[in-house]
């Protein structure tokens, strides 16, 4: 059974880059790899529903904190199969965003001082109650939000379709999204987690793939 190995980070900050070239790193140390990205739109309602809520469909659904943070998990659990198929083809499935997403979005949403509750919520509504395997190794892609931004309007301005959304456009949130993804890295939520700052060519991404092998040597895939 393939390993899940989740990149998270705020939009922008670089997970589509670095997907592809730790899928060719372990590719070429003789892994299978594949990989797949949340929220699967165009493919799923739930993950549909909720990015029109984003651009003011949906009434006051963009409100409910909850409420959004149900329509993402439910994408992933429609993906369960997928994901199932996708490990038993492969030695590595790397994700771009996974549950703690959620957990980030969620609790930076919420009120000061209710983090944890927030991300215990979600822990349980994913992991407990749908199911979803835990990773065996979930990445950071630790930037600052304001260059987090920047590529975000980058990307707005050049690629179509790829406009941004109302939780790109509040900097205040994208802020503390990326202060409750740190906690998360810190209190190494659910699985184990790593912090990435590098870049190619600096060997921080060899040693991504060496320490995805390290771990699949020692069997602890998650389940």
């Amino acid at each position: 059974m393939g390993m899940l190995v989740v990149l998270e980070g705020l939009d922008g900050s670089g997970k589509r880059t670095l997907a592809a070239a730790l899928r060719q790193e372990l590719a070429d140390r003789g892994l299978r790899a594949t990989s797949l990205a949340f929220p699967r739109y165009g493919q799923s309602q739930p993950a549909d529903i909720a990015a029109e809520a984003l651009r003011g469909q949906h009434g006051d659904l963009l409100a409910s904190i909850n409420g959004m943070a149900v329509l993402w998990a439910l994408d992933r659990y429609g993906a369960r199969p997928l994901l199932e198929q996708l490990r038993q083809e492969h030695d590595v499935v790397l994700l771009d965003r996974y549950v703690a997403s959620n957990a980030a979005y969620s609790a930076a949403r919420g009120e000061a001082g209710a983090e944890h509750a927030t991300m215990e919520w979600v822990r349980e509504l994913e992991h407990d109650r749908l199911a979803l395997p835990e990773p065996a190794l979930y990445i950071l892609v630790d930037v600052e939000a304001a260059v987090a931004e920047q590529r975000a309007r980058h990307r707005e301005a050049t690629e179509p379709g790829r406009g941004r959304d109302a939780y790109e456009r509040d900097s205040t949130l994208q802020d503390r999204t990326a202060t409750i993804y740190r906690q998360l890295a810190e209190q190494q939520w659910t699985s184990p987690w790593v912090v990435f700052r590098g870049s190619a060519g600096d060997g921080a991404i060899e040693a991504l793939a060496g320490r995805i092998e390290d771990i699949r040597a020692a069997g602890d895939g998650r389940r």
